[in-house]
């Protein structure tokens, strides 16, 4: 059993993950998700090498340290982040065509954690990067001096889509209160994104369908204290769905963070 410390909205709260509470699969992971193929766009930066101003973010992730995506990450453009729908996904990005690239550098993967809005009084080249309909990566410094000389700003990238590897199972990060129950959905992996989501309690034989909050977090209105809670998460890229059983224990209280032993591939 292991406590670990979340940033969510200014308040430091703290989750567990407790083997007791781990969830049994009733649909197994069959579809694994295969990379894409290369596409061309562009990658700037937007903070420094501490990346403290990447923390947090559209899609919710709060701390992104304590919630394991760390620093490499990226706010996505309009194009890409597709209203929140790509909050998790990963991509794989190496530098290209620029005297400010790393010669030899590997290709780096990170995960698409926050928007990167348009800025309509800017062109599209000149300032706007993330203006639609361009394809751009605003990584963290960290990330970003992995690939190119920071002080470049801008250089021309190949990007794809990869699989998401995570360690361990989905995790479900609760808030709200007794009569709606917000849920964080991290450590997504195969894919890196959820489409639907839905909960039921063990006193219920209905699954309950959360719509969709913010990013990557899912509400529903109903009152689920008192009974062990069960998931059932799509994937939007490959349509899969697989279900995770008592995720969280009928004890389980708000600010915790609960993880399933199942995942995409």
């Amino acid at each position: 059993m292991a406590v670990f410390p979340l940033q969510l909205c200014g308040v430091l709260v703290f989750f567990l993950v407790s083997a007791a509470t781990m969830s049994s699969a009733l649909t197994l992971p069959t579809v694994r998700f295969q990379p894409s193929r290369w596409y061309y766009a562009h990658a700037t930066f937007y903070g420094d090498e501490s990346a403290s101003e990447t923390m947090g973010g559209a899609c919710g992730y709060g701390n992104l340290y304590n919630t394991g995506y760390g620093t490499a990450t990226a706010a996505l453009s309009t194009n890409l982040f597709m209203d929140g729908y790509a909050c998790g996904r990963c991509y794989q990005i190496r530098c290209t065509e620029s005297p400010h690239c790393y010669r030899g550098a590997p290709p780096i993967t990170v995960t698409g954690t926050n928007l990167c809005p348009p800025n309509w009084a800017q062109p599209s080249d000149n300032g706007g990067w993330c203006n639609p309909p361009r394809s751009h990566f605003d990584l963290s410094k960290p990330a970003f001096m992995k690939i190119a000389y920071w002080r470049a700003g801008i250089v021309p990238v190949m990007y794809r889509r990869v699989a998401c590897i995570k360690k361990g199972g989905i995790r479900f990060l609760l808030t709200g209160n007794d009569y709606w129950l917000l849920a964080f959905v991290t450590n997504v992996g195969g894919g890196g994104d959820v489409r639907s989501v839905w909960v039921k309690g063990s006193r219920s034989t209905a699954w309950i369908r959360m719509s969709r909050n913010w990013g990557a977090s899912f509400q529903a209105f109903s009152r689920l204290g008192g009974q062990s809670l069960s998931f059932k998460i799509t994937s939007y890229t490959t349509g899969q769905t697989i279900i995770a059983t008592n995720v969280a224990p009928a004890n389980w209280y708000l600010g915790m963070t609960y993880e399933a032993n199942v995942n995409f591939a």
